[in-house]
């Protein structure tokens, strides 16, 4: 089986069968450019034959990295199933006009804050945040808000993609696809 639709399926059992808030909350490992591994929860946006999209600011700290080594990792961890999928692989900018359509689908106040905020920098007061916010909210007025140049997306495409389930026994099932020649190949690993 494809490593991709053996991830649909359990994202679609982890959805169907679990209350969980986000199912599509995963850990989102870069390599920091001070050669620390960072890591940060985002959301999946879409699963996709290709790969993996994420959304996000681009000149922020994980946007910088990701710019400098396109080497990344996903992991998800689903306790209500007891499974974890780890995927490795290379992020790839979307186009513009997918970026688009990905802006035009978040809600208007994560709009505003994308558009007002430049993500991780410091500022010296967080009221200067919330007096940008306000303005940018009256004036645009519930009018269309166009994503900044500065926010996008990215396509993951897996090289890894490690299936664990957990067992009582401690005898956890483990399955790595990895790509080879182009070619997924199925190893069994030890728990």
């Amino acid at each position: 089986m494809n490593p991709i639709e053996h991830f649909k399926i359990w994202f679609l059992e982890q959805i169907e069968n679990t209350g969980v808030k986000i199912p599509n909350a995963c850990c989102l490992s870069t390599i920091g450019l001070d050669g620390f591994p960072n890591a940060r929860f985002i959301s999946l946006k879409e699963i996709t034959n290709d790969g993996f999209i994420i959304t996000g600011t681009l000149t922020s700290r994980k946007g910088n990295e990701i710019w400098h080594s396109n080497n990344v990792a996903l992991t998800f961890w689903w306790a209500e199933t007891d499974r974890q999928v780890r995927i490795q692989g290379e992020a790839a900018m979307v186009s513009e006009e997918v970026a688009d359509n990905y802006f035009a689908e978040r809600n208007r106040e994560s709009q505003i804050v994308s558009i007002i905020s430049q993500q991780g920098d410091e500022i010296s007061v967080i009221e200067e945040l919330v007096e940008k916010y306000n303005a940018l909210d009256s004036e645009s007025n519930g009018k269309y808000l166009k994503r900044p140049d500065n926010w996008g997306g990215y396509c993951i495409s897996p090289v890894r993609i490690e299936f664990m389930e957990f067992n009582s026994s401690r005898l956890h099932d483990r399955k790595l696809y990895e790509l080879v020649n182009n070619e997924w190949v199925l190893k069994q690993l030890q728990p």
